[in-house]
């Protein structure tokens, strides 16, 4: 089994990016995952898809971070997995 998917409560957190313009949401995200602390290895980005898909096509494709490991898509097409270094 994957190290990744053993990662405790306490070192994951979520953000909910919708309703948020894309260049906004870029923002947040950045800032967020810039200013999480070290012991956090896992960010649940929620960025929808029924209402259209600019924030999950940013997310998925174009968003980088240093701090960014590896981005997993769960089944669930409303949320994105960020693990983190």
């Amino acid at each position: 089994m994957n190290e990744d998917f053993l990662i405790p409560e306490e070192d994951k957190l979520e953000i909910n990016l919708h309703d948020m313009q894309v260049l906004e949401a870029e923002y947040y995200l950045d800032k967020f995952i810039t200013t999480a602390p070290a012991n956090i290895k896992e960010i649940i980005v929620i960025h929808g898809y029924k209402k259209g898909q600019a924030l999950l096509n940013m997310v998925r494709h174009e968003f980088k971070h240093e701090r960014i490991k590896e981005k997993v898509i769960p089944y669930n097409k409303g949320i994105t997995l960020l693990f983190l270094k």
